[in-house]
């Protein structure tokens, strides 16, 4: 009979470094997969009775069981050959996964993928996130960038909320130049520094590489309302995708 439970196995301890734990002695073959810093289970392997899955035929079926971050999909998947509401779980948006080949292998992973994410911790939550773009705003009043990055491509800056490693910012500098001027990459964050001068408080850097320059007439304030849409770049913000396009 056709299981994918070694596949599964070996993938999560190649990716997440987690082996899988048996817990119960009634049920020799149960496997946890759990977040080594929250303890939250992402996956859980079990044979069961097809019987009790509602499922046609004799003996026992390898499944897989995932947490599924939106409601919406979780419904979707068990209208589905190879999916059914989660055996035990069913709470939290958990579903099973036959793992006898009516459901890809690659798959799985990409569910197992979303399980580990929907159940990490707030702080691992952060780190693994999708790379994001944003629009930096910089006040000559406080710092001279444009002369910066005439001596050095790579500086320190304020970090600001949500910004990790490998974050791309767009540096809007203010008035009077009133543009955006510069494309860096994040290369560090979270560096300790304490700064308050009753104007400006920064309580962590982060250091930024210069990767390319714009005219200073191309992203002006006027344009970024009237094109895209912003209207105010008073903190570090996402960006729309037409302005993305336009930048890169």
């Amino acid at each position: 009979m056709t299981s994918f439970r070694e596949e599964i196995i070996g993938y999560v301890l190649k990716k997440y470094g987690a082996s899988p734990e048996y817990l119960w002695m009634r049920y020799p073959d149960y496997a946890v997969f759990r977040h080594a810093d929250n303890g939250k289970w992402f996956g859980i392997v079990m044979d069961v009775k097809r019987s009790k899955l509602g499922l046609a035929g004799y003996g026992a079926v390898d499944i897989l069981n995932v947490k599924v971050k939106d409601p919406l999909l979780a419904d979707l998947l068990i209208k589905q050959p190879g999916y059914l509401r989660g055996y035990h779980i069913s709470r939290g948006n958990w579903v099973s996964i036959l793992l006898d080949g009516t459901v890809e292998l690659c798959e799985i992973e990409r569910l197992l993928d979303g399980s580990f994410a929907a159940t990490a911790s707030a702080e691992k939550k952060r780190r693994i996130r999708p790379k994001k773009e944003w629009l930096v705003p910089a006040n000559p009043k406080y710092y001279d960038i444009e002369h910066a990055f005439d001596e050095k491509d790579e500086i320190a800056w304020k970090q600001g909320a949500g910004i990790i490693k490998g974050d791309t910012v767009f540096m809007y500098v203010a008035a009077p130049v009133k543009a955006v001027l510069y494309k860096c990459a994040v290369t560090e964050t979270d560096i300790p520094y304490r700064f308050d001068d009753g104007r400006l408080q920064i309580r962590a850097l982060m250091r930024i590489k210069l990767i390319k320059r714009y005219a200073p007439d191309r992203f002006t304030f006027a344009v970024l309302g009237s094109e895209y849409g912003i209207y105010a770049v008073r903190g570090p913000r996402g960006i729309p995708k037409s302005l993305s396009d336009a930048l890169k």
